[in-house]
């Protein structure tokens, strides 16, 4: 289970809990609240019982930069739920070094699945989380390990809203107030970065209170 300490990926392994035991995979690669997403991982990897959990530092991905996540000399962008372009809070092809580690391990460990969180219908628009993304990596996959391997990447929730995600994780009691999703801060969710409003967004479509402190609580439609 590849966990970053966020709602999607909590929810997702709530569902994988469901039927599987939990390997717990998180990967720091010099994002700006790397110490508070580890402590959502391991916070949410206790609540599973994780009895195998790995963490993996991959800091390249901000050596290389080239996003806000990664480069402090890059200002998140505040939130625009309309925008139709790719956000500067894009990590180049960041999923696909997630997914590379994350095949390793489950190959050494003897593991059928990897379930990851990826959003593709109400999301920030990165091309790593769209499903075909996913089908293409699962061709990789086939072709790169052993001839034994039988490992599929499983995306539970890559078709459902935030909403939706907000009350499938209500109904399984992920444990929603242990997550992260700010992408600036790691005292106070900041509220106002594309994260903080799709989350926001979605608890407030599913008519639910989020159970994180934000600085500013604005409305995202």
């Amino acid at each position: 289970m590849l966990m970053s300490g966020g709602m999607d990926s909590c929810v997702s392994a709530g569902i994988a809990a469901q039927q599987y035991a939990i390997a717990a995979l998180h990967l720091n690669y010099g994002q700006r609240t790397e110490r508070r997403e580890l402590r959502a991982f391991n916070e949410i990897a206790d609540y599973y019982r994780a009895a195998r959990r790995l963490v993996v530092n991959i800091e390249h991905l901000a050596a290389i930069g080239g996003s806000s996540l990664t480069d402090a000399a890059i200002e998140v962008a505040p939130a625009d739920l309309h925008r139709t372009g790719i956000p500067n809070s894009y990590v180049p092809f960041r999923n696909a070094n997630f997914l590379s580690i994350a095949v390793s391990w489950a190959e050494v460990i003897g593991a059928t699945k990897i379930f990851i969180g990826a959003v593709e219908e109400d999301s920030s628009g990165y091309p790593d989380c769209r499903k075909s993304f996913y089908d293409a990596f699962n061709n990789v996959i086939r072709e790169g390990t052993k001839p034994e391997t039988n490992i599929e990447i499983s995306t539970p929730i890559i078709a459902m809203t935030k909403a939706q995600i907000v009350r499938r994780g209500i109904e399984i009691s992920a444990p929603l107030h242990l997550t992260w999703s700010c992408y600036q801060n790691e005292d106070i969710a900041c509220g106002v970065c594309d994260s903080c409003a799709l989350r926001l967004r979605g608890f407030a479509q599913a008519g639910v209170e989020d159970p994180i402190p934000y600085k500013k609580k604005s409305v995202y439609r």
